[in-house]
């Protein structure tokens, strides 16, 4: 091998290395730093500082970090959704974005509900300085959009005012007991006929794959290994009753959108 290969190998090993060691610093990492001292009580304890501390926020949210986190299939889920968006009539209607998202999904949606005829998408999260980087991405629908800080476990929207509700990759990163409680909200909020758009990971058909994703979580979100078996959502939605769902699968089965109407 040449020298010039060496490096190379070297550098990509390095950049490697410390692009892992950088994500596991602010996610998990300082999760496990937090858990040492005594608990605060707070409802966004569980919350990664990549998602809260504004500099960590835009120097993350790039589009082709996001697109590759997700394996370059971010653009066909979001994508599945603004097609399920833009074949529903919204005309006059409410859409909720629960829990903002990296990357142009949310804009997507917005697009998409207004062009449905939405006249309202409200877009929650826990955390303030989410809501203030995504207003900087929608300047053009400020008289389209609302911007709510609320909880998806514990929301303090009205029951069925919302005809759509987006939920994009929220579901790994909450503890277990508060997946089913964002879940029960979201049937709550949605109108009957109301549907709900999930994306999320699933477990992978490929066993290469499989233990690949195994190690991932394992590392990075040992809380979305659940939704593999135990935290399913589509199999939690159908527990609750009251849904009539489907399911599509992407990239050998790695990651899900789940399609689901309120009854």
């Amino acid at each position: 091998m040449s020298t010039w290969m060496t490096n190379a190998a070297f550098g990509l090993g390095f950049l490697m290395a410390a692009t892992g060691l950088f994500f596991f610093v602010f996610t998990r990492g300082a999760l496990i730093v937090r858990g040492l001292s005594p608990r605060s009580g707070s409802e966004n304890e569980h919350v990664y500082p990549i998602y809260s501390n504004m500099w960590l926020i835009k120097l993350v949210d790039f589009q082709p970090i996001i697109s590759a986190i997700l394996l370059f299939q971010y653009h066909r889920l979001v994508s599945e959704i603004v097609a399920g968006l833009n074949a529903t009539d919204l005309r006059h209607r409410k859409v909720l974005v629960t829990s903002c998202a990296f990357g142009n999904v949310i804009p997507r949606v917005v697009q998409a509900s207004v062009e449905s005829g939405a006249d309202r998408i409200l877009i929650a999260d826990l955390i303030p300085n989410e809501l203030v980087h995504v207003q900087s991405k929608l300047g053009r629908y400020a008289d389209k959009v609302q911007y709510i800080q609320d909880n998806a476990a514990a929301m303090k929207q009205p029951n069925g005012f919302a005809d759509a509700n987006v939920m994009f990759f929220l579901l790994h990163e909450l503890p277990h007991e508060l997946k089913a409680c964002a879940l029960r909200e979201a049937g709550r909020m949605l109108a009957p006929g109301g549907k709900l758009y999930l994306a999320e990971f699933h477990r992978p058909e490929l066993r290469v794959l499989r233990a690949l994703s195994w190690a991932y979580f394992k590392v990075f979100e040992p809380l979305g290994l659940a939704l593999w078996d135990s935290h399913d959502p589509l199999t939690c939605l159908q527990e609750m009753g009251g849904w009539t769902s489907e399911r599509r699968t992407f990239f050998f089965g790695n990651f899900q959108v789940i399609t689901a109407t309120r009854n």
